[in-house]
C-alpha cells in the first residue's frame, strides 16, 4: 500500500465516523460532560494500549488547555499511575485496573470516558459497569457497533471500522472535538 493510499483509506474512515457519529449524539456527550464540570464533578478517561495514550491525551487537553486560556478541568486519566496499575493488576487483577479507581475517585453525576476501539475490553467494561452502579454518566468511543460498551453507554461514539490503527486516528478527531466544544462551553461560564 502507498503512502497516499493509506492516507486516503485514513480520510474515508473519518469522513465515514462524520457520518456514523450523529451530532446529536456529540452534543449531548458535551452538554453530559460540561455539566458535570460545572458541579465539580470529575471527568475520569480510561483506555488500554494507544487508548491509553489517548486518554492521557484527552484528559491533558482539558487539565491543562486545548485552544485558549481557562482554568484547568476536573479530568483524570486512569491509565496514568503506574502504581495503582499495577497494585491493582497484581492484587486483583487486571479487570479490575480502572472499576477500582472509577469506585476511588468517582461520584454520582461525574462523567466516566472510555475508549476501546473493539469495545470489549474487560476491563473498560468493568469500569463501566462500576460507573453505572454510582449513577455515573458514561461515554464510549469505540469501533463500529460498540460491542460491549454499547448497552453500558449513555453516549455512544462508534467510528464504523474494524481497523484499529484506523479507529484510533478517527477517536483523534471525536475527542479533539470534545475537547474544543467542552473547553468554549466551559468558558462561557466564566465571569
Amino acid at each position: 500500500m502507498t503512502l497516499e493510499a493509506y492516507l486516503a483509506e485514513s480520510a474515508g474512515v473519518i469522513r465515514a465516523a462524520a457520518d456514523a457519529v450523529p451530532q446529536a449524539s456529540m452534543d449531548a456527550a458535551v452538554d453530559t460532560i460540561v455539566a458535570a464540570l460545572r458541579q465539580g464533578k470529575p471527568l475520569l478517561v480510561c483506555g488500554n494500549g494507544g487508548s491509553a495514550a489517548d486518554a492521557m491525551h484527552l484528559s491533558g487537553e482539558l487539565t491543562g488547555r486545548f485552544l485558549r486560556e481557562r482554568r484547568a478541568l476536573k479530568a483524570y486519566c486512569l491509565s496514568a499511575n503506574l502504581s495503582v496499575l499495577t497494585a491493582c493488576g497484581n492484587d486483583t487483577g487486571f479487570e479490575t485496573v480502572f472499576s477500582r479507581q472509577v469506585e476511588a475517585y468517582g461520584e454520582a453525576g461525574a462523567v466516566l470516558i472510555g475508549i476501546s476501539t473493539s469495545g470489549a475490553s474487560a476491563n473498560v467494561v468493568a469500569a463501566f459497569r462500576q460507573a453505572r452502579s454510582m449513577k455515573m454518566h458514561t461515554v464510549a468511543l469505540t469501533g463500529e457497533g460498540g460491542a460491549a460498551l454499547a448497552p453500558l453507554s449513555d453516549h455512544l461514539l462508534a467510528v464504523p471500522s474494524r481497523r484499529t490503527p484506523l479507529i484510533q486516528q478517527a477517536h483523534v478527531c471525536l475527542y479533539h472535538y470534545l475537547c474544543m466544544k467542552i473547553e468554549e462551553r466551559m468558558m462561557e461560564a466564566l465571569p
